[in-house]
C-alpha cells in the first residue's frame, strides 16, 4: 500500500480545495496528500451543488491513488468509512456516525458532513481520485439547516478542525490505498452505519433499501419484492 503523506497543509480562504488537490496531482503529490482551508468560496457538493464553506469546519481534499480502480460508489463508501472512523476515535464515547449512501455521514438524522469524490483518467487507466470531505465542526449552520444538520461542536464543543484535520486523512489514505471492490470487513461495518436500511426511497429506484454489495451499490428491494441495484444517483426517502 502507498505510504501516505504525513500531514494537512492549511490554507487560508480558496475557491475550492478540491482544485487545489487536482492541481497538487498533477504536478506528481503522492498518495495521501492533503489540503485544507479555514474557508472555502466555491465549495461544491455532488450533482454540481455549492457547499456552504465557512470558518469553523472542516473543508479538506486528499489526493488517493489507489492500487487498483473500482467504482465510484465503492470509493465514496470506502472514505466514508475512514472519515467517521477518524472522527470516532477523536471523539471517546460519542454515539456511532451513520453512512448515508453514497456519501453523507449523518448523526441521529441530521447531516454532519459529504464527501465528494472525482477521478481523473489517463487514456484507460486511471491517475488519481480527489476525496473531499465537509465536516461541519464550529461552523455556522444557515438557518434553513438549523433543523437537518448537526455540528460537532454539539456533541463536544471543545472540538476543532485542525486536531480533526491529521486523523481524518490519515485514516482515508490508509483505508482508500488498495482499492478494488470492498472487502467482506467494510461491507459489515458500512451495514453497521447503513442510514438507509430498511426505509423506503423513492429515488433512485422506489423500494426498500437493504444494503450495499461490493461494488457499492445501492440494493433496493421493490414493491414486487424484485431486487433493483442503484449504481448511482441521489437517494430521496419517501
Amino acid at each position: 500500500m502507498p505510504e501516505p503523506a504525513a500531514s494537512v497543509r492549511w490554507l487560508e480562504t480558496v475557491p475550492s480545495t478540491q482544485e487545489v488537490a487536482h492541481l497538487l496531482a498533477e504536478s506528481g503529490a503522492v498518495h495521501g496528500t492533503a489540503v485544507a482551508a479555514r474557508e472555502q468560496l466555491a465549495g461544491r457538493g455532488t450533482r454540481g451543488r455549492s457547499w456552504h464553506s465557512p470558518l469553523g469546519g472542516l473543508w479538506m481534499s486528499v489526493v488517493c491513488r489507489p492500487q487498483q480502480a473500482a467504482s465510484g460508489e465503492c470509493f465514496s463508501v470506502r472514505v466514508g468509512l475512514a472519515v467517521a472512523a477518524a472522527i470516532e476515535a477523536c471523539l471517546p464515547g460519542a454515539p456511532v456516525l451513520m453512512l448515508k449512501w453514497p456519501n453523507d455521514l449523518y448523526h441521529h438524522g441530521r447531516k454532519l458532513g459529504g464527501i465528494l469524490c472525482e477521478a481523473r483518467w489517463q487514456g484507460e487507466e486511471l491517475a488519481w481520485i480527489v476525496a473531499g470531505i465537509g465536516i461541519n465542526v464550529r461552523n455556522p449552520l444557515p438557518a434553513e439547516l438549523r433543523d437537518t444538520a448537526v455540528t460537532l461542536a454539539e456533541l463536544a464543543p471543545g472540538i476543532t478542525p485542525e486536531e480533526l484535520a491529521d486523523p481524518v486523512a490519515r485514516h482515508v489514505a490508509t483505508q482508500a490505498g488498495t482499492g478494488g471492490p470492498l472487502e467482506e470487513t467494510e461491507l459489515a461495518e458500512f451495514g453497521r452505519r447503513d442510514f438507509l436500511r430498511g426505509r423506503v426511497v423513492d429515488q433512485p429506484v422506489h423500494g426498500v433499501a437493504e444494503g450495499i454489495d461490493r461494488t457499492g451499490a445501492l440494493i433496493i428491494r421493490g414493491t414486487t419484492g424484485g431486487i433493483r441495484m442503484a449504481m448511482a444517483g441521489t437517494v430521496v426517502l419517501a
